[in-house]
């Protein structure tokens, strides 16, 4: 079925509540405060259901009270058509035009006029009051619009208006269920025997009983227990629907209104969001960094305006600014917002959500990239979001709860900029090229400065690397598998064009070292008198003998000790020997066929166990294999 979300709007007593129950049979006025005083209140809701369209109109009727429109504004951030109400016999006033306002800046693309009461005034007003109606429209969403007089009491023309309610509906884009599930919370409250129930517009997506949701800000996980929409109960509900949702081990008091029920994992909590701000006609000069009250979906919070440019803003102007909110909400890049002025009470203007999660900037950087935010394709909106995101780059899932857009053609333009070369991919996080470059390049810096400083080094652990730049190992191994300039072997990492660079000082000093190792046989110097006997300082030595193994000339067996490889090959031929005639050997044994002592002996069998060539079993050696 197709759904579809009408709000009401209009001045106190022009009779909304009473025109929606005499086209639905249903009191949108639930409180008993508002049956006792004959106003509404806070938001009600009825439906209209036209059974040969497979069409549902979920209807919200708000209160028209000058004190009351932040509840109107809890209304009406989910409506896709809205209904103007006019009375006859009062015609325009102050809520009629804030309304409207409203309706304009949240970008509400159509609507219709009931003029009510209708039966309480002369055809010749009647006329009158329509021409005012025609004039007061001109120029906003309703220019144009039917203007249908009605009558609740009489039911004078309510068939013509639910016939124009009908081509209304099916002439509106709904919603979209393919996006993931947000649902702002408009009421919470309890049930005996079902415990605690949300209700709200779903504004995107899809929920099932059993699924799990979460609520933010909150950040509350529960599962669906039932669904319930217009009184019925349903086990699926999606974009369009008005929802009543029972929770599963949720307290009333832990949810308020404001809160959002959505996909977990998602969506994120802001309290900085970059935006496109308009101010009204007729509205005070905004400043710089005033106090505002916000208004999105059915959140509300204090912020202060950042002007980007300017310092102040005059009625109907524009600007891109930055609100920084008291109090964490859920939104996203693409929704519509309300400001009012801190006191008195007023609204201002409005605008759209730019970027709930801004780079840090000054008021005067990156504004290129919040005009690509405001004015880009969907391609280059998202270009811009992961370029920001830097080294770190931002998880698909993050994207897709990012833009209030379709999951088909979020993905589309991800997968657009993959084959452009613009994005690359590494499990589920999305890095752009200019980010991916600017690490490439700041690590291929960092090591021709180590080169620069250890010229006699071969390279640099790859860990101290990573770590000094504080990536992960995925996108780490990505950059040394695709560099043109890095290289990596085994543990180590170098540029590609760089070559150990001795001096002949430090060349006289290899060959010296080789020499006593040699000379020594199977007791050579420990590391600590190669340093003193040669007069190089330790550092240095490792860096020499580095090279030495690297080169294959030498073999280390521990920190200290070092053979030849002349003497480690024919240790190895030694072994072959002793064991064609024995198949076990003592450390007694192995040290005397090296003609060495039990300080060399053990730690150079200690090696060949853990280099599987010999094979200790209890106090004795078995041969392996030679390496």
């Amino acid at each position: 079925m197709r759904h579809i979300i009408m709000g009401t709007a209009g001045h106190i007593d022009h009779g909304k509540s009473s025109l929606v129950k005499a086209l639905t049979g249903i009191d949108p006025d639930r409180l008993k405060e508002e049956k006792l005083r004959g106003i509404t209140i806070d938001i009600g809701f009825a439906d209209l259901v036209y059974p040969d369209k497979d069409l549902s109109v979920g209807i919200v009727d708000v209160p028209g009270h000058e004190k009351l429109v932040r509840n109107m504004l809890a209304g009406a951030g989910g409506i896709d058509i809205v209904l103007m109400v006019i009375a006859a016999d009062e015609g325009i006033m102050p809520q009629s035009r804030e309304h409207l306002a409203i309706c304009n800046l949240l970008n509400i693309q159509s609507g219709l006029i009931a003029v009510t009461k209708s039966d309480l005034v002369e055809t010749e007003w009647l006329d009158l009051v329509t021409e005012e109606v025609k004039s007061f429209v001109k120029g906003t969403f309703l220019d144009g619009a039917k203007i249908i007089p009605v009558s609740s009491k009489s039911g004078h023309n309510l068939e013509l208006l639910k016939d124009a309610i009908r081509d209304l509906a099916l002439a509106a884009r709904p919603k979209s269920s393919d996006g993931l599930f947000r649902l702002p919370i408009d009421r919470v409250f309890t049930l005996k025997g079902f415990g605690t129930v949300i209700t709200g517009t779903a504004i995107s997506g899809r929920v099932s009983v059993d699924d799990t949701i979460e609520i933010l800000p909150c950040n509350i996980k529960t599962k669906v227990r039932g669904l319930h929409s217009h009184g019925i109960s349903i086990t699926r509900a999606a974009a369009g629907q008005r929802v009543a949702i029972n929770l599963q081990s949720v307290e009333k008091e832990d949810l308020t209104r404001g809160d959002v029920a959505v996909t977990p994992g998602g969506f994120s909590q802001t309290k900085v969001i970059n935006a496109h701000l308009s101010l009204l006609d007729n509205v005070p000069v905004l400043k710089n960094r005033s106090l505002l009250h916000f208004y999105s979906g059915t959140s509300e919070t204090i912020a202060r305006v950042i002007l980007f440019g300017k310092d102040e803003l005059k009625p109907l102007e524009n600007s891109y600014c930055q609100l920084r909110l008291n109090d964490a909400v859920v939104v996203m890049s693409g929704d519509r917002y309300i400001i009012r002025r801190f006191s008195p009470l007023e609204t201002l203007g409005g605008g759209l959500v730019l970027d709930p999660s801004p780079a840090r900037r000054s008021r005067k950087d990156g504004l290129e990239d919040i005009i690509t935010l405001h004015t880009g394709g969907l391609e280059e909106k998202i270009g811009v979001k992961i370029e920001q995101a830097g080294r770190y780059g931002i998880s698909s899932d993050s994207v897709l709860g990012w833009i209030n857009q379709d999951i088909e053609d979020i993905r589309g333009a991800v997968n657009a900029l993959k084959s452009k070369g613009q994005v690359i991919q590494l499990d589920d996080t999305l890095i752009h090229i200019g980010s991916y470059r600017l690490l490439h390049e700041n690590i291929a810096s960092f090591l021709r400065d180590f080169h620069k400083k250890n010229p006699i080094k071969p390279g640099i652990q790859k860990e101290e690397v990573r770590t000094h730049f504080d990536i992960n190992q995925k996108l780490f191994n990505y950059i040394l598998a695709n560099s043109d300039s890095i290289s990596a072997e085994k543990d180590m990492v170098r540029l590609k064009a760089f070559s150990v660079s001795l001096s002949d000082g430090e060349e006289q000093s290899k060959a010296a070292i080789v020499g006593l190792l040699e000379k020594n046989g199977y007791q050579p110097p420990l590391k600590e008198e190669l340093s003193s006997a040669l007069k190089v300082d330790g550092r240095k030595l490792s860096d020499l003998l580095n090279l030495l193994i690297k080169s294959g000339k030498i073999v280390r067996i521990n920190e200290s000790i070092y053979l030849t490889r002349s003497s480690y090959d024919a240790m190895i031929l030694k072994l072959r020997d002793f064991f064609a005639a024995k198949n076990e050997m003592s450390v007694a044994e192995f040290r005397d066929l090296l003609d060495t002592s039990r300080k060399y002996a053990l730690p150079i069998l200690e090696y060949l166990d853990s280099n599987k060539i010999t094979l200790r079993t209890g106090d004795v050696r078995k041969f392996l294999k030679a390496k």
